[in-house]
């Protein structure tokens, strides 16, 4: 079995923290942070050990946040300088103390996302310092450390998962989009990454932003731009949007037959439902086609609500026939709760349904 996520934060990271905090430089009661860090650790989830250690930090750094930074940068510099988990907290203990000197919180986070990530401690400052993150971030839009660049898309997103969500760019994500443009063609595919799954943040709310963003920059696109802007359109493309799957080349109806088939007719969470589907074209020219599969979830209250999977991506020669199936698991997550009763699954062509079935779940 894997190790558990939370331990990536433990007693021993504890101590090598409290080590290199205190070789930054005298004044630092190491012993004081271990023992605030390190009590009751392994009872606490990933976050938990997070903020347990952000409220050592506050313990035992010095008041004034000026100080403290110079002693975090100290910390993080050199071959054995913090890195990688153990700085989580400290992000988490500069979006907390900094937000009243933010030109020194942002460069100690500038330090801090070269050997981690600073995504997360960004956003308050974000809220709080609009106009000077947005400034800042446009000179860093052309650093030469990739993490740096990638933390310009990333740390913006407005619907970052576990992170602050920023209304305001939910609302308008205008002021991202000269930073989005400037990046998606990085040379960096960590970095280009970033860009897609911001753009495809935006699609969840505004969808016409995207469509026209990818209608102006797909025509004579390389290789690398193509990618990015198909991983942007994903949530567009899986919800059947008309416009976007025009611009891939999926904008006409299935002229053929679908027909699908589900086995078992009945199952038990934990297990797995197959699916098989027959596509027959009538057309007299190849069709180019998306094929997803939505899942009508039963809840609570007896309704059901769809969810889409990705099917698959194909071209059917005129006349043809092609048989697909897939495996889909109905195993318990952490996000979705299941209950007993009727469940549809419909087979989705370009956007469009084409054919479904039922299957009966029991708990």
């Amino acid at each position: 079995m894997a190790e558990p996520f939370k331990n990536l934060i433990s007693p021993a990271l504890v101590a090598r923290m409290a080590a290199r905090l205190a070789a930054a430089g005298p004044g630092f009661d190491a012993a004081a942070f271990e023992h605030r860090a390190a009590d009751g650790l392994e009872a606490l989830e990933l976050k938990a050990r997070t903020l347990q250690l952000c409220a050592a930090l506050e313990a035992t750094l010095p008041a004034d946040f000026g100080a403290a930074a110079d002693r975090l940068d100290a910390a993080m510099s050199g071959d054995d300088g913090l890195e990688g988990w153990a700085l989580w907290p400290v992000g988490e203990y500069v979006a907390r103390r900094g937000l009243g000197q933010p030109e020194r919180a942002l460069a100690t986070l500038h330090r801090l996302t070269r050997r981690f990530t600073a995504e997360f401690a960004i956003r308050p400052f974000i809220v709080e310092h609009p106009a000077l993150v947005c400034t800042t971030l446009a000179r860093w839009a052309e650093d030469p450390d990739e993490h740096v660049r990638r933390l310009v898309s990333e740390g913006t997103r407005p619907r970052l998962p576990w992170g602050l969500r920023l209304a305001a760019l939910v609302a308008d994500p205008s002021p991202s989009l000269p930073l989005l443009r400037r990046l998606q063609d990085d040379p960096s595919e960590f970095v280009r990454r970033s860009v897609a799954n911001h753009l495809n943040d935006i699609a969840k709310d505004h969808p016409e932003i995207v469509v026209d963003w990818v209608r102006e920059h797909l025509p004579g696109a390389t290789r690398e731009r193509r990618a990015l802007l198909r991983h942007a359109s994903r949530t567009l493309v899986k919800k059947g949007d008309a416009a976007m799957l025009a611009l891939w080349g999926h904008g006409e109806d299935f002229v053929g037959d679908a027909v699908l088939e589900l086995a078992p007719p009945r199952l038990a969470v934990g297990e797995t439902l197959g699916l098989s589907l027959t596509l027959a074209s009538r057309a007299a020219v190849a069709q180019r086609l998306v094929v997803d599969y939505l899942v009508h979830h039963v809840k609570a209250d007896g309704r059901r609500t769809p969810k889409v999977f990705k099917g698959w991506q194909i071209d059917l020669a005129p006349g043809a026939t092609l048989a697909l199936a897939k495996r889909h698991s109905m195993k318990l997550v952490t996000t979705r709760r299941y209950f007993a009763g009727a469940h549809r699954v419909d087979i989705q062509v370009n956007g469009r349904v084409v054919a479904g079935a039922e299957f009966d779940l029991a708990l």
